[in-house]
């Protein structure tokens, strides 16, 4: 059973901006950093941000530096991630994940769980 509810993807133009959000379990959210990760068909995952909702510490991926921003609403158990500046390449499925040690921006592959994703395309 999928315990990350995931929303706000879609389609957009090149420089467009969209908003994802993710709702989580409160013993999950308040337990792990939270973060997002996304593949593009073909390849493999790629993390791209992530938050230490404690005392929001953020972690970003050099490519999306400067134009996403993660942030957490503690009393909704809710991660979001700012996309601005939207380019063709950052089309992809965006999952939330949740994991022990905020290394998901170098290692996507140790999550304790993720949700169903939500889809991102981006057109030039």
């Amino acid at each position: 059973q999928v315990h990350l509810e995931e929303s706000g993807g879609g389609s957009v133009q090149t420089g467009g901006s969209l908003r994802l959000s993710c709702r989580a379990p409160v013993d999950t959210y308040r337990n792990n950093c939270m973060g997002w990760f996304r593949q593009a068909p073909g390849k493999g995952r790629e993390g791209v941000a992530s938050i230490y909702t404690p005392i929001n510490s953020t972690y970003y991926n050099p490519d999306v530096k400067g134009r996403f921003t993660i942030s957490a609403d503690n009393a909704k158990n809710t991660v979001y991630l700012q996309m601005n500046s939207l380019k063709p390449e950052d089309s992809a499925m965006y999952y939330c994940a949740a994991e022990p040690d905020c290394l998901m921006v170098v290692n996507p592959d140790r999550l304790r769980e993720w949700g169903q994703g939500t889809l991102v395309t981006v057109s030039s």
